[in-house]
């Protein structure tokens, strides 16, 4: 976490919506009603000097991810942590989706959303303006070598 104010140049708040992936995987095969997959809409931080996406620990309740490992994070005031690492959550942000593990953090309301979600979902970001743009707005643009 970091101590900048949102709406600091760097950061500001988007609304995402997270799902179980697992859940998704069975309304998508017909084994679970489409009704019953643990979703919700959030508050989410788009910080692009951050990692990875993070969760607040009652939003991975909600979707009852679990954890699968623990990881280290370093903050920006030079503290250190080992936070619990969750696997398979379902995002969408403006009209693109992926899914991702999310780091879990006890004390947050927000979700933090880092570079990783943000190459993978093929955003540029304007911080001057504080707004993501689709790089492509039809489509993901994937690089290869």
């Amino acid at each position: 976490m970091r101590t900048i104010e949102v709406g600091k140049v760097g950061r500001f708040k988007v609304e995402v919506e997270l799902a179980n992936n697992e859940d998704m995987i069975l309304a998508r095969r017909g084994d679970l009603d489409p009704d019953k997959v643990r979703r919700l809409k959030i508050q989410g931080v788009v910080d692009s000097g951050a990692t990875r996406l993070v969760l607040p620990q009652n939003a991975a309740k909600k979707l009852g991810l679990s954890s699968t490992e623990k990881v280290k994070v370093r903050y920006a005031d030079r503290r250190s942590a080992t936070r619990p690492l969750v696997e398979g959550v379902y995002l969408e942000l403006m009209g693109r989706h992926s899914v991702f593990n999310a780091m879990v953090e006890p004390k947050r309301d927000t979700a933090l959303i880092g570079a990783i979600v943000l190459e993978d979902l093929d955003f540029l970001v304007d911080c001057t303006k504080q707004r993501l743009y689709p790089r492509d707005p039809n489509m993901i643009v994937s690089e290869a070598e």
